[in-house]
C-alpha cells in the first residue's frame, strides 16, 4: 500500500512542478472526441510547445494546493485533461479555442495564467490576442511610424523647395 501512496505523492510533485514552471494552463473536458481528433488536437499542442496529459483530478487538486493555485477546484470534475506551456503564454489558449470552435465535444473550463486562476471567458479573451509574432509586429509598426512619418515629411518640404527653385 505504501509503494501506491509514494506513486501518488510522486504523481502530485511532478504536476505541481509543471503548474509552477508553466506560464499558461488550461483545463479542458475532451468527453466526446474520438481517438482522431484526441490526437490531432495533441499533435497541434506539441507543435506548438504545449504539453498536453491526462491526470486524476485528485491528483491534480492536491498539486494545485501544493503549487499555491486557489480557486482551480471547481474546474477539476469529470474527465478533464491539462495543457502546460512553459514557453508562450497565448498559444494553449488559441489552440484549443480554435479546436473547440470546430469541435462542440472539447470544452474549456478554467485556466492558469502566469499563476492566477482565469474563468472560461478569460482564457477565450487570452486566445483572441494576436500570438506573440503578430504582437511583435504591430509594436515594431507603431515604433516605425514616427521616423516613417518624419520622412515622408522631409521628402515632401525637399519636392516642394525643387519646384520654388526651379
Amino acid at each position: 500500500m505504501s509503494k501506491a501512496v509514494e506513486l501518488k505523492k510522486q504523481a502530485v510533485g511532478e504536476i505541481a512542478d509543471k503548474f509552477k514552471a508553466s506560464v499558461s494552463t488550461i483545463v479542458v473536458d475532451y468527453r466526446g472526441l474520438n481517438v482522431a481528433e484526441v490526437t490531432e488536437l495533441r499533435k497541434q499542442l506539441r507543435e506548438a510547445g504545449v504539453e498536453f496529459k491526462v491526470y486524476k483530478n485528485s491528483l491534480t487538486r492536491r498539486a494545485a494546493e501544493v503549487a499555491e493555485i486557489n480557486g482551480l477546484n471547481d474546474a477539476l470534475t469529470g474527465p478533464n485533461a491539462v495543457a502546460f506551456s512553459t514557453e508562450d503564454v497565448v498559444a494553449p489558449a488559441k489552440i484549443l479555442n480554435d479546436f473547440a470552435k470546430k469541435h462542440e465535444a472539447l470544452e474549456i473550463k478554467a485556466g492558469v495564467i502566469e499563476g492566477n486562476v482565469a474563468t472560461v471567458e478569460e482564457v477565450k479573451a487570452l486566445a483572441e490576442l494576436p500570438s506573440r509574432e503578430g504582437l511583435l509586429s504591430m509594436l515594431l509598426s507603431v515604433l516605425q511610424a514616427p521616423m516613417r512619418n518624419f520622412a515622408l515629411v522631409t521628402k515632401a518640404v525637399a519636392e516642394q523647395k525643387e519646384e520654388q527653385g526651379a
